[in-house]
């Protein structure tokens, strides 16, 4: 690990900033992977000649984008991929109005036309599985929209998984936190003959698009239903 930081200002957040960035490098340079243990918090302040106080905060700052994990009395370790820090970004990009909702819908239809079309072409057994059942868990429980809401999410995210690129799952997992707040708004706007049934049924014909390894079908059905649920959301008058 590079010994270069000497300074012990700790009051100065560039030399926090240089901390986190010898602590990532030591990572890169090291081929650490989820759950490997960092250096100590003693180690690090004899390597870099930094306060503790410029360790723990660089620490803490690391464990808010969730890329390490903290438990008390135990070494740092890497942490598992996780959407956690990406989804409070965006989050905050909704409540300051620095995204819209339609936005976010627009991203995710493009994104979940190619999740949809890799899973269909991808997914094991046990995926195509997951999803069917999700699908239909939302028409068995369709009278209870927190269920339908959980199991809708839950079969986006099963979809993006089954694509079996991270990133994807990462990024569709990270808008889990607006489609909480939005998909309530969605589901009560709904109020014409057939409208909830519908959506509910195309998540099932989805879902068997994917189960039959059908990617171009699979993707236009996917594509109809964004285009169906942005138009309800902006006729809430939600955007």
């Amino acid at each position: 690990m590079s010994t270069n930081l000497k300074r012990e200002d700790t009051s100065n957040p560039s030399l926090v900033s240089e901390t986190i960035g010898e602590i990532t490098r030591h990572i890169r340079a090291h081929e650490l992977g989820p759950g490997d243990k960092l250096p100590s918090e003693s180690t690090l302040v004899r390597e870099l000649s930094v306060s503790r106080t410029v360790v723990r905060e660089a620490f803490r700052s690391l464990a808010a984008m969730r890329l390490i994990n903290l438990s008390a009395g135990k070494r740092a370790t890497v942490a598992h991929l996780d959407h956690g820090a990406m989804s409070l970004m965006i989050e905050h990009g909704v409540l300051t109005e620095q995204i819209s909702v339609q936005q976010i819908y627009d991203v995710r239809r493009t994104i979940e036309m190619r999740t949809v079309t890799l899973a269909a072409l991808r997914r094991t057994d046990a995926e195509a599985k997951t999803i069917i059942g999700h699908a239909r868990q939302m028409a068995e429980y369709s009278d209870d929209a927190e269920q339908v809401m959980d199991h809708d999410l839950a079969f986006h995210l099963a979809i993006a998984k089954a694509s079996r690129n991270p990133i994807f799952a990462m990024i569709v997992g990270a808008f889990q936190g607006v489609s909480r707040q939005s998909w309530p708004v969605g589901w009560r706007n709904r109020t014409g003959k057939g409208q909830r049934e519908r959506m509910i049924q195309v998540h099932n014909d989805i879902a068997d698009s994917i189960a039959a390894g059908d990617p171009v079908r699979a993707s236009e059905l996917m594509s109809a239903h964004f285009e169906d649920s942005v138009k309800v959301l902006l006729d809430a008058g939600l955007n």
